[in-house]
């Protein structure tokens, strides 16, 4: 990973928008390309970002029929951490943890030559976060719930440890015993 520099990963071709253009062309424009933010460019010059939360923001402190005179660069934040093509992603992630952001524009003699995000490197690199497979547990216990809720409730005995296996799980009541998913199914 240290090898892998951030012009490897990113998105070359980021959706763009002026920083002169309004708010309802940059959310239509984000609903369109199904993209959660929007790269400004002005002249093929970096001049910011602006993101869902951002255009939320303004719907909060402003009414919906605002939101074609406001203009983008007047709501996006002024201060964007960037990275240069040539960083590891190491750097990057050190970056984004930093700035507490999810998304780096690349940034090359201050023109933008694409954007990194986490979902690149997680795709990529899938064990950069090791909580990962943390959520990927609580997921499939999410999902082993909905089962359980279509089973007959006097086969649903609860949680515990299965009686055949050993092993912690959500136990079935099966020709008196307790058993967990995978043994009550050999059965």
């Amino acid at each position: 990973m240290e090898n892998i520099t951030v012009a490897d990963l990113m998105t070359r071709n980021p959706v763009t928008i002026k920083p002169d253009d309004n708010l309802l062309n940059c959310a239509k424009k984000m609903v369109r390309k199904r993209v959660g933010s929007l790269v400004l460019v002005k002249n093929r010059k970096f001049s910011g970002m602006i993101s869902q939360r951002d255009i939320l923001w303004a719907l909060v402190k402003k009414s919906k029929k605002d939101l074609p005179e406001i203009k983008v660069s007047d709501i996006s934040p002024k201060k964007v951490a960037t990275i240069k093509p040539k960083a590891t992603i190491k750097e990057a992630i050190k970056k984004m943890k930093k700035s507490k952001s999810e998304r780096l524009p690349v940034i090359k003699r201050k023109r933008l030559v694409g954007v990194i995000t986490a979902k690149d490197i997680l795709n990529f690199h899938p064990e950069v976060y090791p909580e990962l497979e943390e959520f990927a547990k609580i997921r499939e216990e999410a999902a082993k719930l909905k089962r359980v809720k279509k089973i007959k409730k006097r086969d649903f005995a609860g949680y515990g440890v299965c009686e055949k296996c050993g092993n912690k799980s959500i136990l079935y009541k099966t020709h008196g015993m307790l058993l967990c998913e995978s043994c009550r199914s050999s059965i």
